[in-house]
C-alpha cells in the first residue's frame, strides 16, 4: 500500500495499443492513463510499461479508487485490477482487518479505503469501515486524543449511516450501529437500532441463527429493556450529556438533576451526575452520585462506575479504598487500561514507583500508544537515574 501523501507518489503513463500486464489479462485500452506507484517518492518517472513492475500499476490503481473518488476512469480502473487479481478484494480486506487487531490504524485505513473503492457498493465492506473508525476513536479516546476520537466518531457515523441506506438491509448493521449509539449516550437511536436489528431477524429459525446469533437477539432485547426501563429515551438524558461533554458542566448537572427527580433508581442519571461534578474538581460530591449509582440496579456492573469512584477516593485522601474499588473494577474488565493506569497513579500517590512502573508497563502491553502510560514511564525512569 501507499503512504498518507497518496495521490503525491503516483503518476500516469499512455500504454501501447495491444499491451497487458499478464498474459491471461484483459488488454490495455491505450486511450486510458495508468497510474504508477513510485517505489520512492523522489524516483523519476518511467514511461515505458515493459520496465514497471506489475506491483507498480496495482498499486497506482488502488492509491486512484482509494483517494480520486470523482476519477472518470475509475470504473476501468476497477475491472482491471479485478481481472487481473479476482481475489484482490478479500485479500486487502483480510489484511485490513488484521491491521485493525493490531491498532496499526493509519496502514490499516489505507488498505479500507483502496478495498471501498474496489468496490463501493459493498454494504459489508461499508459496515467494516464503519467498526473501524469506531474502534479508532475509541482507541484515541483512551489516550486522552479526544478531538481526533469525536472526528473519526463522525466519520464512523457517516458509515454506519451508509450501510444502513441500503435495499438489502443487513442485520448486522443495526446491531453494531446500536452498540456505536449507545457510546454517545443516544438511546433513542440505540433502541431503534436494536429494534430493527430484531425486525430484521425475528424470521429466523434459531439453528439458522446458530449460537452467535442467538446471543445477539437476547443482547438486543436486553437493551431494549433496560433504556426502556430507566426511561433513558428522555430528552433531559441525552441534553444532559451533550451539555456535560461539551463543557457546559453547571447546566448539564440541571438536567441530570431534574431527570433524577423522576428517575431517582437509575445509576446511569447518577453516574452522568457524577461525572459532571468530578469535571469540575467537585470529587466529594461526586464520590457519593457515584456512591448512589452503585446502589442502584446494574450499577455495581459497571466497570466505569468504579474507576471514576476510585478517581474522587483518590483525590479526596481514601487511598486504601480506592485500591480496594480499582481491584474490583479490574476484576470486571482486566483489559481496561484506564483502570490499570489509575492503580499506577495511586501507587505514585503513596510513593511506590516501583509499584506504579509495573502497572504503566502493563497498560503499554495492552496499548502501545497510550501516551499516558509512556510519559509516567519515562518520567519515573529520569528520576531513578537522578538518584
Amino acid at each position: 500500500m501507499v503512504s498518507k501523501n497518496s495521490l503525491e507518489s503516483i503518476y500516469f503513463i499512455k500504454p501501447q495499443q495491444g499491451s497487458a500486464l499478464s498474459p491471461k489479462a484483459m488488454k490495455i485500452n491505450s486511450e486510458i492513463p495508468l497510474p504508477v506507484q513510485k517505489k520512492n517518492i523522489d524516483d523519476p518517472v518511467e514511461k515505458d510499461i515493459a520496465r514497471l513492475s506489475e506491483e507498480q500499476i496495482l498499486s497506482g490503481i488502488l492509491t486512484v479508487l482509494a483517494y480520486d473518488r470523482e476519477n472518470e476512469n475509475s470504473d476501468y480502473y476497477r475491472a482491471l485490477i479485478t481481472d487481473i487479481r479476482p481475489g484482490i478484494k478479500k485479500e486487502l480486506a483480510e489484511a485490513a482487518i488484521l491491521k485493525t487487531k493490531n491498532e496499526d490504524w493509519e496502514l490499516a485505513e489505507e488498505i479500507w479505503l483502496a478495498v471501498n473503492g474496489i468496490d463501493p457498493s459493498d454494504k459489508a465492506i461499508i459496515l467494516n469501515m464503519a467498526i473501524f473508525f469506531d474502534q479508532r476513536a475509541d482507541s484515541y479516546r483512551r489516550n486522552s486524543l479526544n478531538e481526533d476520537a469525536d472526528a473519526y466518531d463522525e466519520t464512523a457515523l457517516a458509515y454506519y449511516r451508509q450501510a444502513m441506506d441500503s435495499d438489502k438491509e443487513i442485520p448486522d448493521v443495526y446491531f453494531n450501529a446500536g452498540f456505536f449509539y449507545l457510546k454517545k449516550h443516544e438511546y433513542g437511536e440505540a433502541k431503534g437500532c436494536f429494534e430493527s436489528y430484531l425486525a430484521l431477524v425475528a424470521d429466523e429459525k434459531d439453528e439458522d441463527l446458530g449460537e452467535n446469533g442467538i446471543y445477539k437477539k437476547e443482547r438486543a432485547q436486553e437493551i431494549i429493556d433496560k433504556i426502556s426501563n430507566r426511561n433513558l429515551e428522555n430528552d433531559r438524558f441525552h441534553d444532559a450529556y451533550k451539555l456535560i461533554s461539551e463543557g457546559q458542566e453547571e447546566k448539564g448537572l440541571e438536567e441530570i438533576r431534574k431527570f433524577i427527580v423522576d428517575n431517582p433508581f437509575v445509576w446511569n442519571a447518577w453516574f452522568m451526575l457524577g461525572w459532571g461534578l468530578r469535571r469540575l474538581g467537585r470529587f466529594e460530591e461526586a464520590k457519593q452520585a457515584f456512591l448512589k449509582a452503585r446502589e442502584c440496579e446494574g450499577g455495581d456492573e459497571n466497570a466505569d462506575t468504579m474507576n471514576e469512584l476510585a478517581i474522587c477516593q483518590m483525590e479526596t485522601g481514601q487511598f486504601k479504598e480506592a485500591k480496594e474499588t480499582l481491584t474490583e473494577a479490574l476484576s470486571l474488565d482486566p483489559d481496561n487500561t484506564k483502570i490499570i493506569s489509575n492503580l499506577g497513579c495511586l501507587c505514585l500517590k503513596l510513593n511506590q514507583q516501583s509499584e506504579a512502573l509495573k502497572y504503566f508497563e502493563v497498560v503499554l502491553e495492552i496499548d502501545p500508544n497510550d501516551k499516558i502510560a509512556a510519559a509516567e514511564i519515562a518520567k519515573l525512569s529520569a528520576e531513578s537515574q537522578l538518584d
